[in-house]
């Protein structure tokens, strides 16, 4: 077993520019008939592709654990690049895929969701399955807040740490 660390951080995007906030595999989206102020907390990550940091920090911990590099090698770094506008499970699915193609597999996986918002308690094991069944392997979501230390403490951001197990595939021999 080859063991990896990840971690991902974004802030989140400007007020009022209604992009979408994806975390941990999840759109999440504000209640009908929500006021300004519970928007707000609603507003996305900025980000290349869809911010998502679990996501992004789990692909980190993953390649690490392979020696495979990381996220910006595989996707790229920019508006211009490969990952650009891509959702975090499917970068999750080619990561996984550039992983078998290298001759490494997941084994098992977690991640800790650093900040105030959203708060990911009541919809932790939608969203374990969500990465779960990116990666092909358990993922164990947890989350936690600063203290209101920081820029994840000040609603800032938004930041993830990853760890992984990989196993090297078996090599296949010629009947």
């Amino acid at each position: 077993m080859l063991i990896g660390q990840g971690f991902d951080a974004h802030r989140f995007a400007a007020p009022g520019s209604c992009r979408p906030l994806w975390l941990a595999g999840l759109l999440w989206s504000a209640p009908a008939g929500a006021d300004a102020a519970a928007l707000a907390q609603y507003e996305g990550i900025e980000g290349d592709s869809d911010g998502d940091v679990a996501a992004h920090a789990l692909i980190d911990a993953l390649l690490s654990a392979a020696g495979l590099g990381d996220i910006g090698a595989l996707f790229g770094v920019g508006a211009g690049a490969r990952g650009a506008g891509m959702h975090g499970c499917a970068m999750l699915r080619e990561t996984v895929s550039f992983m078998r193609e290298h001759g490494y597999e997941p084994s098992s996986a977690s991640v800790v969701v650093i900040g105030n918002r959203p708060r990911l308690g009541s919809r932790r094991a939608e969203a374990e399955q969500a990465l779960s069944q990116a990666v092909g392997c358990r993922v164990s979501l947890t989350a936690t807040t600063t203290d209101h230390m920081g820029f994840t403490g000040r609603g800032e951001g938004v930041a993830a740490i990853a760890n992984a197990l990989v196993r090297p595939l078996q090599a296949r021999h010629a009947a």
